[in-house]
């Protein structure tokens, strides 16, 4: 019996180091044997040129595990996040990112690392009528970005995509605020459409939300916080269309924005925004 199981152990070892070889044969790049650290390295970077994420992030990884204390090791962390946000891995690439910056938060790659990590939550966005908790995390990461490196390249390209995020997330307030006038429910809308004047001013809503505030005012009532909201409107976009429709509305209603000044539009604008003029 003990001659059966030892020839059965010697059978199973000899089938384990067959399939082993038969693996490195046919990807001979990863079979361990210890090589420089720039042709690791180097190629590792062919893998990620030619598409093959999979490959390039082994190779990395084995830059780590054969030098671990090379300034190429350190390179191949942050290139091996890369490599997993290429290949739609979002997760894979923020712990990368993060483990990077835990391990190396003065380190020269450290400004790429928070961008990425920016990049990973943007790449996530979806329509307006999900969650936008993804949204949230793009923001707050691409604001780390801009702060921490104000005048950096990534810090440039951040803003760009925050103007993006912020049109998004107004877009969320919009259609939650539409649903809700729908809906009778009035002043829950008018709650939505002056966050989008709070948060998101600079933003393409911004018009559309002080035309629906026209529409809510309105409705419940509030004849001068229409008439001020849509003077605002006015002054601030004189030839858009929501401007048109609110007019209308307004002077059905027996109300002329064009009589309405400066200083009750201030005010009106001071109640909404913190500094508002």
């Amino acid at each position: 019996m003990t001659k059966i199981l030892s020839l059965s152990v010697a059978v199973l070892a000899c089938a384990l180091m067959a399939t082993s070889c038969a693996s490195n044969r046919r990807n001979p790049e990863l079979a361990y044997v210890e090589r420089p650290v720039e042709q690791l390295y180097n190629l590792a970077s062919e893998r990620l040129d030619r598409r093959d994420y999979r490959r390039a992030i082994q190779l990395f990884e084995e830059v780590e595990r054969q030098h671990p204390y090379s300034e190429w090791a350190r390179r191949a962390m942050i290139m091996s996040a890369y490599a997993s946000y290429r290949s739609g891995d979002f997760t894979t690439s923020v712990s990368g990112a993060e483990r990077y910056l835990a391990l190396h938060p003065g380190g020269s790659e450290a400004e790429y690392a928070y961008y990425l990590i920016a990049l990973n939550y943007f790449d996530q966005i979806i329509d307006v009528g999900r969650d936008q908790a993804t949204t949230e995390r793009a923001r707050d990461a691409l604001l780390d970005v801009t702060r921490r490196f104000p005048s950096s390249e990534y810090a440039r390209d951040a803003r760009v995509k925050l103007d993006m995020v912020n049109d998004q997330l107004a877009g969320k307030e919009m259609t939650v605020g539409r649903w809700y006038l729908r809906s009778n429910q009035t002043l829950a809308a008018v709650n939505r459409f002056r966050n989008v004047l709070v948060h998101y001013q600079t933003t393409s809503h911004t018009p559309e939300a002080l035309h629906r505030l026209v529409e809510a005012y309105l409705t419940i009532g509030m004849r001068e916080q229409a008439l001020v909201a849509g003077a605002t409107l006015g002054h601030n976009y004189p030839d858009s269309d929501w401007y048109r429709m609110s007019y209308q509305l307004l002077t059905n209603q027996g109300l002329d924005p064009d009589l309405v000044g400066e200083p009750a539009r201030r005010s009106f604008l001071q109640r909404i925004l913190p500094g508002g003029n």
